[in-house]
């Protein structure tokens, strides 16, 4: 599949400067929405991976291709969202992602992880705002004695 148009239309995974990245092939406007993270759901509290996306109530989803490849930046030009009504099912959450800024064909499609500080781990996003840190912003402080390797 890298390197190739997936079924999401206007996106393909191919190599970037941090492994696999995800890649627009058309322009995407601010606040569209670039797709449904789709993939495997699990109801385990001690699930993990280097890409799972949490859901609440111990429920988590690996997400499927292309989405799998969004790579993390401190300035990111995409988010992803919980979309969901109440009443309904955490194991029935959609994710969506939708587009921060204008993000031009060709561009890297970015999030930042926001992962909490006990996860965190050096960044090499090389944004001019980088953190130094994949963490949550509102952790970054709980990081100020560990410095990045």
């Amino acid at each position: 599949m890298l390197g190739r148009k997936s079924k999401t239309l206007g996106l393909k995974a191919g190599p970037a400067k941090h492994g696999t990245g995800l890649f627009a092939t058309k322009r995407f406007r601010k606040g569209q929405v670039l797709g449904e993270v789709t993939g495997e759901r699990f109801h385990d509290p001690n699930y993990g991976s280097d890409y799972c996306i949490d859901l609440g109530e111990d429920w988590s989803l690996e997400p499927g291709e292309p989405f799998r490849y969004v790579n993390h930046c401190c300035t990111p030009n995409a988010k992803l969202y919980l979309v969901f009504e109440d009443g309904d099912p955490v194991a029935e959450r959609k994710v969506v992602i939708e587009a921060l800024s204008n993000i031009q064909a060709g561009a890297e499609v970015t999030i930042d992880y926001e992962w909490p500080s006990d996860s965190a781990i050096p960044c090499g996003c090389e944004s001019p705002d980088c953190r130094g840190w994949v963490v949550d912003p509102a952790e970054l402080h709980l990081l100020s004695n560990r410095k990045p390797r």
